[in-house]
């Protein structure tokens, strides 16, 4: 049995010892612990009381934050420390931030992200913003997001493109209307329009599925895709969650060197592992740590183990930007071809992005190849 599915069998095992001992834990495996505001998020557990001390095994599944007040060293493992494990998972992983030593970041690439709405002034991007637009959220406002999904883009130690410049459109995606992700697609081509041709908007993150088959969205799902296909006819690239047009799958790092592609397991930690369809590219969601800001000015970060396609998302679109900073005269789907192509091969022929080869073969491509090249 794979060590990662072992790993998750053990922690199982323990949980049911404890029942069957008649101590039923009061924690289980991907609980919220996080704090905002001073209390626990909605949904959450307060752990602050809790004896941890024999749930080393547990702990590094749990969803946290900066904010998460934890009981003190005597009832709290010796050999796992929450502060570590949220520093480490910043680090995108992959070999990317040996790119970003080799002054590879998405330098003045122009991306777009469509999300819930964010504050423009957390560390990690800010600066970062060249325009926002608020498709009808509301009073100014953050979320937990707009703030996350932007950090794993263009974050500054959390994304893989810290160089890249952002067009935000902020949609409530709470109102399950897609006709807000139809405007906001629109707004991005409006503004993709006004600039040169050496600054074009190249790729668009969205982590929505703003239509298709189990699209939580119940109204204008048809203009999404008019809007995308509208996208496609001028060149921008959109990456989303829809099953249909999606692209993107997720693994997670299951142990090992997390800059080795061989060890990010295509799925959730929590369920089988996954085949990722042979048109599709897998990339990390877990263990990643992301941006978080609900009131202006009090930044922080958040942990999690399990995340969801949303963080694959924009960690694709950030690679696809440092692609772009070395070719900028690539299209997108030739760009899109290439990760394919540069794909480590996992389990099943599961394709995971492998962000230094497919700078290799980016720097390699030349005009005597085919504009899209397939993977080999």
């Amino acid at each position: 049995m794979p060590r990662t599915r072992a790993c998750l069998l053990c922690t199982a095992v323990l949980v049911l010892c404890a029942i069957a001992a008649g101590q039923t834990p009061t924690l289980q495996p991907y609980d919220d612990v996080r704090w905002i505001r001073g209390r626990p998020a909605p949904g959450a557990k307060d752990v602050s009381q809790m004896n941890l001390s024999a749930m080393g095994y547990l702990l590094p599944t749990l969803k946290f934050n900066q904010k998460t007040p934890w009981p003190d060293a005597s009832r709290m493992p010796a050999d796992v420390r929450p502060d570590d494990r949220l520093k480490a998972a910043i680090n995108p992983g992959l070999g990317v931030r040996e790119l970003h030593e080799q002054g590879i970041t998405g330098q003045g690439v122009r991306v777009a992200i469509i999300d819930q709405p964010m504050y423009l002034d957390h560390p990690e991007f800010e600066g970062k913003i060249a325009a926002y637009l608020d498709t009808g959220c509301g009073p100014e406002q953050s979320s937990m997001h707009g703030p996350a999904v932007t950090s794993l883009l263009v974050g500054t130690n959390t994304g893989t493109a810290p160089g890249a410049i952002v067009h935000f459109a902020a949609a409530p995606s709470w109102l399950a209307d897609a006709e807000y992700y139809a405007v906001a697609l629109q707004w991005i081509l409006e503004e993709n329009r006004k600039l040169p041709p050496e600054s074009k908007i190249r790729v668009v993150s969205v982590s929505a599925a703003p239509s298709g088959p189990g699209s939580p969205f119940v109204k204008n799902t048809a203009r999404w895709d008019e809007a995308m296909g509208a996208a496609e006819a001028e060149g921008v690239l959109v990456l989303d969650c829809t099953q249909h047009r999606g692209r993107i799958s997720r693994c997670w790092f299951g142990g090992g060197d997390p800059e080795d592609p061989a060890n990010c397991v295509p799925g959730a930690p929590d369920g089988p592992v996954s085949i990722v369809p042979p048109d599709h590219l897998a990339a990390p969601t877990g263990p990643r740590a992301q941006a978080e800001e609900y009131d202006r000015g009090d930044f922080g970060y958040q942990y999690g183990l399990r995340g969801g396609l949303s963080w694959a998302i924009p960690y694709v679109a950030g690679v696809l930007a440092l692609g772009w900073q070395v070719r900028p005269e690539l299209n997108g789907e030739q760009m899109f071809q290439l990760l394919l192509q540069s794909a480590y091969i996992g389990d099943g022929g599961s394709k995971i992005i492998h962000p230094r080869e497919f700078l290799r073969l980016v720097r390699e491509f030349g005009p005597g190849q085919s504009e899209n090249p397939g993977p080999r």
